[in-house]
């Protein structure tokens, strides 16, 4: 049974059998309650705004409106204290899928084939704040970003200084608070710190947002 503290979910989802597999994973957690199903990307919008669920999870290929407008939209529309966090699945890693969802503003990105337990952590770890991206991924996308040409990469970091560019870079290489503070050689709560004043002057929300502008800057490349 869940606690009335439990992390709300949305499932988003419009094959029934997986939508009743996440929910029966989820529910048997005494900390996260499923407080809404949609099975098309224009009703996972309106049950986002009508349950304010603290997580999405959201399929990509949903009918109606696809899993990336759908994440779009709820990301734009909502609140923003009571923005809730995305995550999207897939049945494939196929890279546009990762990018479009995370400039649409997911928080995360997931295969279908997730173990349950880790499924169960994802939605923990999102709702914490925290970026979910595999470093498979993160490996991919930082190649990706690299091939660009130097003239399209932008200068929105030029507002950050050195230490806070040296937090974004082992943000976007997938380090935790935890683990950025040890390399540093600083406590959490400095880390903590540095990444909120990150976020205001890049105008993102979360620490996913903040690895997007990472790549797109030119800030990460595969030698770093």
């Amino acid at each position: 049974m869940s606690t009335p503290s439990a992390l709300r979910v949305l499932v988003a989802e419009d094959d029934v059998p997986t939508r009743i597999g996440i929910r029966t994973i989820l529910d048997a957690e005494p900390d996260i309650a499923v407080v809404a199903e949609a099975e098309n990307g224009i009703d996972a919008c309106r049950l986002a705004a009508e349950s304010a669920p603290d997580v999405v999870l959201m399929d990509v290929q949903m009918p109606q409106l696809d899993g990336i407008s759908a994440t779009r939209r709820i990301t734009e529309e909502a609140r923003h204290e009571a923005r809730p966090r995305v995550i999207v699945l897939t049945t494939f890693d196929y890279d546009e899928y990762v990018y479009g969802a995370l400039r649409a503003g997911a928080s995360g990105f997931l295969l279908k084939r997730t173990p349950a337990e880790e499924l169960v952590d994802a939605v923990r770890v999102v709702a914490n704040g925290e970026a979910l991206l595999s470093p498979e991924l993160t490996r991919r996308l930082i190649a990706g970003f690299s091939r660009r040409d130097e003239s399209e990469r932008s200068t929105v970091l030029d507002s950050l200084t050195d230490r806070e560019r040296e937090v974004l870079l082992l943000i976007a290489r997938g380090l935790s608070n935890r683990e950025i503070a040890r390399w540093l050689m600083v406590s959490v709560e400095t880390v903590k710190t540095h990444a909120k004043r990150i976020f205001m002057k890049l105008g993102v929300r979360d620490r996913a947002q903040a690895v997007v502008i990472a790549y797109e800057s030119g800030l990460v490349v595969p030698s770093s």
